[in-house]
C-alpha cells in the first residue's frame, strides 16, 4: 500500500507542475509587421537535465531578412539546440534572442510559432492521408495547394503512383513510407505553410543525390517567390549548404 501511494503522489506532482514555458499562455506581443530579422545575443544555455554543462557559451549570431544561412560542425557542438531556442522549446539561461529587436519571450508563443516550419532528420508524420499530413494544421486548405507543395518537394509523383493517391494513409509515424519519402512529405508540409523562417535540420539526409538535387532547387525557388523568408539550414552535405549566403562553424 505505501509503495503505490508514493508512486501516486510521484504521479500528482508530476500533474501539478507548472511549465516554465506555457504554450498554451494568450500573452505577449505579436509583431504586425515582422521584417525577420534573427540575433542570438551573448546566449547561454545548458539543458535542465545536464545544467552544469553549457552547450553554448557566449554565442553571437545575426540573421537578415532573405538570408539563406547554414549552421555545421561536429556532433554535439549546439546546432540543433539552436532552433529549439529559436522555436522557444527552452529558454535561455543567459542573454537573450531577438526577433526584430524584440526578446521572444516578450512574443505572443502561438505567434512564434506560427512564423516557423521545422523539417527534421525524422520528421513527424501521423496516422492519416497524405493530404492531410502535408496540410496538417492549417484551415482550408485546397487540394491544389497541397499538389503544388508536394510538386515542389518532388513528392508529387510518387503519390500519383499510389493506388489512393493523396487519400493514401501512411501508417504510424509514416511507417509504410521510407525515410527519403518521409522528408519529402514533411517539407512539402512546411512549404504549404508558407513560412517567415524555415528551418531545416539535416531535412533532406535520408534522400539520395537526385532526389536531394531536385528539392533544393525547389528550396531556391521557394526563395524567390518570398524574397525575405529567411532559411536557416543544418547539414553534413556541402551539396546541401553550396547556395547558402553564409556558413557559420560551431566548435
Amino acid at each position: 500500500m505505501s509503495s503505490s501511494l508514493s508512486a501516486a503522489q510521484v504521479f500528482f506532482d508530476l500533474f501539478d507542475r507548472t511549465p516554465i514555458i506555457d504554450n498554451c499562455s494568450a500573452d505577449g506581443r505579436q509583431l504586425d509587421n515582422f521584417h525577420g530579422q534573427i540575433k542570438f545575443n551573448q546566449v547561454e544555455f545548458g539543458y535542465p537535465s545536464r545544467s552544469t554543462s553549457r552547450v553554448l557559451n557566449q554565442f553571437q549570431l545575426t540573421i537578415e531578412p532573405s538570408q539563406r544561412v547554414a549552421l555545421v560542425g561536429g556532433s554535439g557542438c549546439g546546432k540543433s539546440t539552436v532552433i529549439q531556442l529559436l522555436e522557444r522549446f527552452y529558454d535561455v539561461t543567459h542573454g537573450q534572442i531577438c526577433l526584430d529587436g524584440v526578446d521572444i519571450r516578450e512574443l505572443n508563443i502561438h505567434w512564434l510559432a506560427s512564423q516557423f516550419s521545422l523539417v527534421n532528420q525524422e520528421p513527424v508524420l501521423f496516422d492519416m492521408t497524405i493530404a492531410e499530413n502535408i496540410a496538417y494544421g492549417e484551415e482550408n486548405s485546397s487540394l491544389e495547394d497541397i499538389i503544388e507543395a508536394a510538386t515542389k518537394a518532388n513528392i508529387h509523383q510518387f503519390i500519383m503512383q499510389l493506388p489512393q493517391g493523396y487519400k493514401t494513409r501512411v501508417g504510424a509515424k509514416g511507417s509504410h513510407l521510407s525515410g527519403g519519402q518521409k522528408q519529402r512529405i514533411a517539407i512539402a508540409r512546411a512549404l504549404f505553410r508558407r513560412p517567415k523562417i524555415l528551418l531545416l535540420d539535416e531535412a533532406t539526409s535520408a534522400m539520395d543525390s537526385h532526389n536531394e538535387q531536385i528539392v533544393q532547387q525547389a528550396l531556391e525557388q521557394a526563395q524567390t517567390e518570398d524574397p525575405t523568408r529567411i532559411s536557416l539550414i543544418i547539414a553534413h552535405r556541402l551539396s546541401t549548404i553550396r547556395s547558402c549566403d553564409v556558413i557559420y562553424v560551431l566548435d
